[in-house]
């Protein structure tokens, strides 16, 4: 597996935590910055760059990180292909995988601790589609997607 990771500013620090949890699990990975939590960012550019290297194939995950997790989740969900889930604890993590597909995981570094961020990441990274009836509904969300103009 391969994963495309980034943050803003603010979430520069979880997203340097999380990087260390992809290096235990021996996961390669690329950073696309921020290389820095001192200057302040806009997190759509961060979002696009791994939402685009998710999309294309090039990765086949991607973890973002902002203060919520919102704003990158939003905005990776611009990219076509990208189902990104910001996820607060590992249920929804797991579910975001099992039931949705999710290619990028989203956490927010003012929501949740560092602890806690590195669970999710563990259960989001273990858990497969489960695909059958959810790959039905996946799919449909695909044709939303393409049908936009």
């Amino acid at each position: 597996m391969r994963i495309v990771i980034g943050a803003d500013h603010a979430g520069y620090g979880m997203k340097e935590e999380l990087k260390e949890v992809l290096r235990q699990e021996g996961i390669e990975f690329l950073d696309v910055g921020t290389m820095n939590g001192k200057e302040s960012v806009d997190y759509p550019v961060f979002a696009k760059a791994v939402g685009e290297k998710v999309a294309s194939g090039e990765f086949d995950r991607g973890v973002l990180v902002c203060g919520t997790g919102i704003g990158v989740a939003i905005a990776a969900n611009k990219v076509k292909g990208v189902r990104a889930a910001n996820c607060g604890e590992p249920v929804s993590a797991r579910f975001s995988r099992e039931h949705n597909d999710a290619n990028v995981l989203t956490v927010g570094s003012r929501i949740i601790g560092p602890a806690m961020a590195r669970e999710i990441l563990k259960v989001w990274l273990k858990t497969e589609f489960e695909g059958g009836r959810h790959a039905e509904r996946v799919s449909k969300i695909s044709e939303i997607e393409n049908n936009q103009e």
